[in-house]
């Protein structure tokens, strides 16, 4: 219910429709066209002064449109196409929205008019969030804002882009249920609309507000933000925002238990908003006022309301009304001792709840999933950029050492010799760097893609409460990952941080069966000793995947950290698996074999790193056995020189 009263609203405040309709009667068309021509405005002010009157009326938008594109009138063209985009979204015609606004968008480019560039984004935004496809609409507001921002002393208009673009990103934190998110934005969106006298904006921002306060159950404090809101349309004479305003009322009196006060002001709101004609509200007051008369015990009038209000939200398929009017229902039959109805409806109302809950999430998730797709090929280019550079250098290497043999013949020997030995040298330590740069950008995007299909699979399984768990321990995760991207060595103590959270990660999707245990000599500095970034995780990861995972039972997973002889640290990773060789019997038998590049890249990476190191790395495999001479796990010892 609340999404649908949001959707009106982020229509109203993305149309700027700041003042009420205008009731002069309207200027002949052709000569508005004539008038704007000779001008040809610029700024969304003052095109929207000539072209007002007409902003609702598709036909003429149309019109305009071609007359703008004959007269390559850019400026006017994308301030009409972004109208009409507008006028497609009312209608629910979400793909020809989406279409004309990124038309306008171009148009803008085209006109290189920075303010409607940032108002057609914020439009993309809009449309987006409506299909609930929550990432990419995040993403064009953002990109909005942060266009609007590169505006030295902005005017009116840019001022009022930046305030949509906080409302608009407030409206998704809101649909995501990140409450606090969402009352920062909507906070930030007030500030500029009360710099900039947008009455409009203020309501629209308080009923926000409102909504978010009522959804953390501070139901007092949300209903002193409906109230302002309120007496704001009431001043702009806003029938939409004081029919919206009163529902809310209405509704939170119900929860404070003022039944007969909450069904005066839905019976009085009724007209109202049947005389508007906007069935999402004349949905959300049928179903409300079904509530109050249950609460009431007014039985009869009660299921003919909410019944009612179910016929409108189906025929219009408003899905969370459709799931609000169910659970009224079953509250109803549950009074009247219905209980077989009150558990059908209960359980209605819980399937189309999980439907609009799960499309959310798997998009939002699916959104990451693609996102570092990109990622990882953007990785793959830049790897192949460095293996290029390091052929480079190599070329280069050989070249100055022709050169400096063809010179020793000639010229001074030992001088030569000298510049030879230390060109050399630089271009060794350059060609490590860039072996070690481009084996970590290998790395990075295979740790990520397995952990974000783990995620993925919660979301699948509608696991909600555990996929948000999962999402914060794997926003951890990333910050640390993104952090180790661009160092060449990290602590041991990073690395056992780090090495924690995958393990709690990975942990959660066997429902926390494996045991696992990090044990580190006390003698042993390990916020000195320096290794790669994410050294262990592909061992770890193989016992996890390729040893415990076929395990049933009293599955264990240690790694022991200690020096070795004072030159080395041993680290040694062991589980209880079903061993390497019944792993391999297994994978031999699959018949799609997925190709591993995980260890054979950190032995690439120990090698590079130990070059510096006067003692070298070592990485053994030990297959563990148990009385009965039965694979019991696999060992992995792996030395790392101190000095």
């Amino acid at each position: 219910m609340k999404k649908n009263k949001l959707i009106v609203f982020s229509i109203l405040f993305l149309c700027f429709a700041s003042i009420s309709f205008s009731q002069k009667k309207k200027p002949e068309f052709k000569k508005v066209i004539d008038s704007i021509l000779i001008v040809k405005p610029t700024t969304y002010k003052k095109i929207n002064y000539y072209i007002r009157p007409f902003r609702r009326d598709t036909v003429k938008l149309k019109q305009l449109i071609k007359v703008f594109s004959t007269s390559n009138y850019l400026d006017g063209k994308t301030y009409v196409e972004n109208l009409l985009g507008i006028r497609y979204r009312n209608y629910s015609f979400y793909k020809k929205a989406i279409k004309i606004h990124n038309q306008a968008l171009e148009t803008a480019k085209k006109a290189k008019n920075i303010e409607f560039q940032v108002f057609s984004l914020n439009m993309l935004g809009v449309d987006y969030r409506q299909k609930d496809n929550l990432r990419t609409a995040l993403d064009y507001n953002q990109a909005a804002l942060s266009l609007a921002e590169t505006v030295k002393n902005p005017s009116l208009g840019f001022r009022r882009s930046i305030a949509v673009s906080h409302n608009s990103m407030g409206n998704i934190y809101l649909t995501l249920k990140q409450y606090d998110f969402a009352i920062q934005q909507f906070n930030k969106s007030q500030i500029i609309e009360k710099s900039i006298h947008n009455k409009l904006g203020l309501a629209i921002n308080n009923q926000n507000i409102g909504y978010a306060k009522d959804a953390q159950g501070k139901i007092d404090e949300a209903l002193q933000y409906f109230k302002k809101s309120l007496v704001i349309n009431n001043a702009l004479k806003n029938p939409f925002g004081q029919v919206i305003c009163n529902d809310n009322i209405a509704n939170i009196y119900i929860k404070q238990g003022k039944y007969n006060k909450a069904l005066q002001l839905l019976k009085k709101i009724l007209p109202e908003a049947k005389k508007i004609g906007n069935n999402d509200q004349i949905a959300s007051i049928y179903i409300n006022l079904g509530w109050a008369q249950t609460k009431l015990k007014n039985y009869a009038n009660a299921e003919k309301s909410i019944l009612k209000g179910l016929s409108i939200a189906k025929k219009y398929d408003l899905t969370l009304a459709i799931a609000t009017g169910y659970s009224y229902l079953s509250e109803l039959n549950q009074e009247t001792s219905n209980f077989n109805d009150a558990l059908k409806h209960y359980k209605l109302a819980e399937e189309f709840d999980e439907k609009v809950s799960n499309a959310r999430n798997s998009q939002y998730v699916n959104d990451l999933i693609l996102k570092y797709d990109s990622e990882r090929k953007n990785n793959q280019i830049k790897d192949l950029a460095k293996q290029n550079e390091i052929t480079k250098l190599q070329l280069t290497k050989s070249r100055i050492l022709w050169g400096i043999s063809l010179g020793l013949l000639f010229l001074f020997g030992i001088i030569f010799y000298y510049l030879y030995r230390n060109k050399l040298l630089k271009n060794e330590k350059q060609i490590i760097t860039l072996e070690q740069d481009a084996l970590r950008s290998q790395m990075n995007p295979h740790f990520i893609f397995n952990s974000l299909n783990s995620i993925k699979l919660y979301i699948i399984d509608n696991e909600k409460e555990n996929a948000v768990y999962y999402l914060n321990k794997f926003s951890k995760l990333i910050r640390k990952i993104l952090v180790a991207t661009h160092e060449k060595e990290i602590t041991l103590a990073e690395e056992i941080e780090t090495m924690e959270l995958y393990l709690n990660i990975e942990n959660i999707r066997f429902n926390n069966e494996i045991d696992t245990a990090i044990v580190v000599d006390e003698n042993l500095s390990i916020n000195t000793i320096k290794i790669p970034p994410l050294i262990l995780q592909p061992f770890i990861e193989n016992a996890i995947w390729h040893g415990l995972s076929l395990r049933k039972q009293n599955k264990k997973l240690r790694i022991f950290i200690k020096k070795s002889e004072n030159t080395h640290v041993d680290i040694i990773i062991t589980d209880n698996g079903i061993g390497r060789k019944k792993s391999a019997e297994i994978k031999q038998k699959k018949r799609y074999k997925k190709s591993s590049i995980g260890i054979q890249l950190t032995k690439e990476r120990l090698q590079n790193f130990c070059k510096e190191y006067t003692n070298n790395c070592s990485l053994n495999f030990v297959d563990l056995y148990n009385e009965k001479k039965e694979a019991n796990g696999t060992k992995v010892i792996l030395k790392i020189p101190l000095n």
